[in-house]
């Protein structure tokens, strides 16, 4: 078989080149040319189209076109097929990402094992079993068996079912998957395998996004489901070109701190269900346990609750998470107060330090800020605004919230309350839990809802909720901040 040609093709105008140049000669953009393969498909499709020749099938109307259900195949992870949508959808392709370390191996070989065994039935009735081929370029076979030694997944059936292969040449992959017919494949990275027709190195755009055009017409082409683990860059974002993203069917992220025990997968785009579900994972000695109680998971255990703790919720798909929010305040020395947020948008707490002081009477402009989401978690959920609003003011005036209450809703610049979705199904999440008390959005439209064992109490501003919280008032809050309050003023003694 000769060896096919490739053209390095510039991005912006589309004009083909021999060899690789920092500059397109046409445009004038500069490291626009990709290496890409010449295929004879292309050539074929220039030659003129006999007249006798059939146009194809004739457009049809939406309501004539017939398409049934996806037969979903079950992983044996409820967490994962969660995020999936009820599991894998055969001819398939997913990209998982994540960063280095934070379990994308251990979950897809503990996935790998399930789709062996058969977690379960599919949806046309029949086994859900069925081999797998698990193709990897960073490891060695022997590195693979010893993982899936240390999860416990050589005993049984699983270990006949998982073919390893040491390989990072694309086209040799592509036989072995037509050659043994795997139910599921399984490439372990993509930033590691090569196409020979290309001469650019592992990772670079025109071999990434080459192996995965590969990979693809396997999947299309013979029905086998196809998993790709890809590397992510130092801001987060997957590495490659962002057309690989595109030509993907589904592309889900395992997100945590590599220090912590949590981690949370998340699906960014799934064309067969919805991106708004979120499994939940622990990292334990015998690899990523599904976290059977996610509402309860990143409360704190202990018994003690100091000032600047207050619990929220944020709504992930179907169910909302329980989580505390910390805040830290502190007398801020010389030059600009620092404001640092982890897990927290930094701009968001940026918004909320003005609003407590022009709204709310509590003043933090003088004072270093650190705000935290308790369990290495990242959200963005704005009905998390309210508790961490609670925590500045807690920590200020070093008075705890209860422990057995929540707060949930959103802050305006007003510092107005809004009411976020899904607030009573997070209410009754956090009666099931013991909680007491919850604060949250007065709403013009409908009463605040009613929750058995739970006190809802409806505010209308910032003010108001931190009265609820905390009690205290203008003087108490000039005593925290060290400022006494004038004499003969309603908060001095001489004021009575």
């Amino acid at each position: 078989m000769a060896r096919q040609q490739s053209r390095y093709i510039c991005q912006t105008c589309g004009t083909a080149h021999l060899r690789w140049e920092g500059q397109c000669r046409t445009c004038g953009e500069w490291n626009t040319l990709v290496e890409t393969v010449i295929r004879e498909a292309e050539a074929r499709r220039r030659t003129p189209r006999p007249a006798a020749a059939p146009r194809g099938r004739p457009p049809q109307s939406l309501n004539s076109l017939r398409e049934s259900e996806p037969v979903r195949m079950p992983t044996g992870i409820d967490e994962m097929d969660r995020v999936l949508g009820g599991g894998l959808v055969p001819g398939s392709v997913v990209l998982l990402g994540g960063e280095p370390g934070i379990g994308k191996s251990t979950l897809l070989l503990q996935a790998s094992a399930g789709l062996a065994l058969g977690a379960g039935a599919t949806a046309g009735g029949g086994s859900a079993a069925g081999h797998v081929l698990y193709a990897t370029g960073e490891e060695s076979a022997g590195q693979v068996r010893l993982r899936a030694s240390r999860l416990g997944l050589l005993e049984g059936p699983a270990g006949e079912r998982i073919a390893v292969v040491a390989e990072t040449e694309v086209g040799r992959i592509v036989e072995l998957a037509r050659e043994l017919g795997p139910t599921v494949l399984v490439v372990d990275s993509i930033q590691t395998i090569t196409a020979d027709e290309l001469e650019g190195p592992a990772g670079s755009v025109g071999q990434v996004r080459e192996c995965t055009l590969r990979l693809m017409e396997v999947a299309k082409q013979d029905g086998v489901t196809v998993i790709v683990v890809g590397h992510v860059t130092k801001d987060g974002s997957l590495a490659g070109p962002k057309a690989l993203e595109h030509l993907v069917d589904a592309v889900l992220s395992l997100e945590g701190e590599r220090t912590a025990t949590m981690r949370l997968l998340r699906a960014t785009k799934n064309r067969f269900g919805s991106t708004e579900e979120v499994g939940v994972f622990e990292m334990a000695e015998s690899g990523l346990a599904e976290v059977s109680d996610p509402g309860r998971a990143f409360l704190s255990a202990t018994d003690e609750h100091a000032p600047g703790s207050v619990a929220g919720a944020a709504q992930e798909g179907s169910r909302p998470l329980l989580v505390e929010v910390q805040a830290l305040v502190a007398p801020g020395g010389y030059g600009s107060p620092r404001r640092t947020a982890s897990g927290i948008d930094a701009n968001r707490l940026a918004l909320l330090v003005a609003v407590l002081g022009r709204r709310a009477g509590i003043g933090l402009g003088s004072h270093d800020v650190y705000a935290n989401l308790a369990g290495g978690l990242d959200l963005a959920d704005p009905g998390l605004d309210l508790p961490l609003a609670l925590a500045l003011a807690s920590s200020l005036r070093d008075k705890p919230v209860p422990r057995d209450l929540i707060a949930i809703g959103e802050v305006g610049l007003l510092g107005e309350l809004r009411p976020v979705p899904g607030l009573e199904r997070s209410l009754r999440e956090a009666a099931r839990l013991g909680f007491k008390t919850a604060i949250v959005p007065r709403s013009r439209r409908s009463e605040a809802p009613a929750v058995k064992g739970l006190e809802v109490v409806a505010v209308s501003n910032l003010r108001e909720a931190v009265r609820r919280a905390i009690g205290g008032g203008p003087a108490e809050a000039r005593q925290a901040e060290g400022v006494s309050a004038p004499v003969g003023s309603p908060g001095s003694a001489e004021g009575g």
